[in-house]
């Protein structure tokens, strides 16, 4: 699991250094957005993924990679948003949003290696397109629980659900790096 942790880092490298040029170029302006927005992003997303899996021609030329990025940065802003709730206008600094980044994906990864140590490294022989079916799942459960109000009888919570798209989205993104 060494290799896995190791792997890992590199992709939230990736992740988190483009998502810290965003925010020079943007401050925070993500911090209006309201969950089920973050959720429609995502899902944005996630489909535009499935389409180039699915689709013969691609007319955009951002790929599957950049997309899965893009995941794991607007699930780490919705986890962060659980937290500090919505704000009305930018109010974090920059020194803040990388506090919560980085706690926020350290929480994360623990997670992926709690669950990585029981199911015995599983994902290594999963398919991208099965990883995004989930990530897909995963939103369609998070849109459910919103609907909801956020309520849930037996399930896990919104943010569990974030997470694992985190954790799917990295695992996605350490496939395909081997492939290029």
């Amino acid at each position: 699991m060494q290799n896995t942790s190791k792997e890992y880092d590199a992709v939230v490298a990736t992740c988190r250094d483009l998502f810290l040029k965003k925010m020079k170029d943007y401050g925070c302006a993500w911090r209006i957005l309201r969950l089920p927005s973050l959720t429609d992003q995502i899902f944005i997303k996630a489909q535009r993924i499935r389409g180039l899996q699915q689709n013969k021609t691609q007319r955009v030329e951002e790929d599957a990679q950049s997309e899965f990025v893009g995941i794991v940065n607007y699930c780490l802003m919705a986890l962060i948003q659980i937290d500090r709730g919505v704000a009305e206008q930018p109010d974090m600094s920059f020194k803040d949003v990388v506090q919560d980044y980085d706690s926020k994906i350290a929480q994360t990864k623990q997670l992926m290696m709690d669950k990585n140590h029981d199911y015995g490294e599983a994902w290594r022989d999963m398919r991208v397109s099965s990883l995004t079916d989930l990530i897909l799942q995963k939103l369609l459960r998070v849109k459910q629980i919103e609907d909801n109000a956020g309520q849930t009888l037996v399930s896990e919570g919104i943010d569990a659900n974030y997470q694992d798209m985190i954790n799917y989205a990295i695992f996605a993104l350490i496939h395909l790096n081997k492939n290029t």
